[in-house]
């Protein structure tokens, strides 16, 4: 009988790198957490709070067409809400009714200057209240579902003696898993935040709003990174951390709600004892008591979630949910104080350099073994 050549023969194709390893596992992991029914409602919920914004957006524009936002700023500047200007009434008023709006008296020019800044303004503080209030918990919760599952179960499994026996890195195994959380946040955060701003532009009476706002949609994506690093960082590193699924996603929602806690605890104090201290001044007949207001309407979430709220939160680099927050917000230039924004801005880049170094360490592992 002939005997056959059966040995290995050289590979006739062009070679893809060592990067299409990576898309492969992003694109098997994105089709592997889409079955989930609970992953796809909840990513079709976080695109129902835009409606609620949208109208706002809607409401705004049309006061800017029929020429009534001057009226409206002289509503805002008396403290009263804006009725018919949607869910997110409040916000526009405080937004409209801050110091130094333009005199009736003006030159038309100046006007117009005055309502674009003041339409950037709304704009800013809307779009941030929208990826700040539903958008951030809404993710905290999608990722709890989909992440803990992504390395825990290639530990349980014993997925790596596939992966690595293969030319495949830590790096690129690395990338590919959180190309699935990103493909998740952008479903989640970017694209209703940019879908919401173009309902801004088609609403609005001139397309020319795409020329004075054309620096939002930029602002929307950097504050979705800044969302995202630190929390897919930071789920994926509990998930490197143990084989149960379960173990990683009760670590991910107790961080959360710990932190949560803390903070809101830390902030009550400091109010209360503040209000404490200016009610005996007012007692002692030091200080006047027109402005004097309780800590439970200074502590507006919705305020606070639109930089609103002037206060300094001393405490917000405790939570992620918070110091995302802050940094956010100054991503849409609506905080600029150093004092505010460093503290969560080093927090968060020590949680994601931890989280990146663990994760390292815990996907080398089986190399070392």
């Amino acid at each position: 009988m002939p005997l056959h050549d059966v040995g290995y023969r050289a590979w006739q194709g062009a070679r893809r790198g060592p990067w299409s390893a990576a898309a492969a596992i992003a694109t098997t992991g994105i089709r592997l957490v889409w079955t989930s029914r609970w992953l796809r409602r909840a990513v079709l919920l976080a695109w129902s709070p835009a409606l609620a914004f949208a109208a706002s957006f809607f409401a705004f524009e049309q006061a800017i067409d029929e020429g009534r936002i001057a009226s409206l700023q002289e509503r805002a500047a008396l403290g009263r809400n804006l009725d018919g200007i949607g869910l997110l009434g409040t916000i526009l008023a405080d937004t409209l009714g801050k110091p130094g709006q333009p005199d009736r008296a003006e030159p038309p020019r100046d006007r117009e200057a005055e309502t674009a800044a003041t339409r950037r303004l709304v704009w800013s503080r809307l779009l941030l209240a929208f990826m700040r209030a539903p958008q951030a918990v809404l993710l905290a919760i999608v990722i709890g579902l989909v992440a803990p599952q992504l390395v825990s179960r290639d530990l349980r499994a014993k997925a790596w003696l596939v992966y690595f026996t293969r030319p495949v890195g830590k790096i690129h195994y690395i990338a590919g898993k959180i190309a699935v959380l990103g493909t998740v946040v952008a479903a989640v955060t970017v694209l209703p935040a940019l879908a919401l701003w173009l309902a801004g532009v088609l609403v609005s009476p001139s397309v020319w709003v795409i020329v004075e706002t054309w620096d939002l949609p930029v602002r929307i994506v950097a504050a979705s990174v800044v969302l995202a690093i630190p929390t897919v960082l930071l789920a994926l590193a509990y998930s490197s951390l143990t084989a149960e699924t379960r173990i990683a996603s009760f670590a991910w929602f107790a961080t959360w709600a710990a932190c949560w806690i803390a903070h809101s605890s830390l902030t009550t104090a400091d109010l209360v004892a503040a209000d404490d201290s200016r009610a005996t001044a007012v007692a002692a007949g030091s200080e006047d008591d027109e402005e004097w207001q309780p800590p439970r309407r200074r502590m507006n979430w919705l305020a606070r979630a639109a930089g609103i709220d002037a206060g300094v939160d001393r405490w917000a680099w405790i939570s992620p949910y918070h110091a995302v927050g802050v940094v956010q917000a100054w991503m849409f230039g609506v905080e600029t104080r150093p004092r505010a924004v460093v503290p969560s801005a080093v927090a968060l880049a020590i949680a994601s350099l931890g989280s990146a170094l663990v994760l390292a360490w815990r996907v080398a592992a089986p190399l070392r073994s």
